[in-house]
């Protein structure tokens, strides 16, 4: 999950921060960030929220940041 490491470096955070932020410690999202530990669903939506990325952005599935419409925008 690199893609997280390169993220909340682009924002200046640390791993604590976003550790609060999630309600997790940070040796569990340091994990997330190595792939240590798979990710949960929900801790993946948070991200991508925060980050205003797509989950495919944070799969390295697209290199494409803009998340998609939701079903509700539509």
């Amino acid at each position: 999950m690199k893609r997280l490491r390169d993220l909340r470096e682009d924002k200046d955070l640390t791993q604590n921060d976003l550790a609060k932020m999630l309600g997790c410690s940070q040796t569990t999202y340091s994990r997330y960030e190595t792939g240590q530990t798979s990710v949960p669903n929900d801790i993946l939506n948070k991200l991508a929220d925060f980050y205003d990325v797509s989950l495919d952005y944070l799969f390295a599935r697209t290199d494409v940041k803009k998340p998609y419409k939701r079903r509700s925008d539509m």
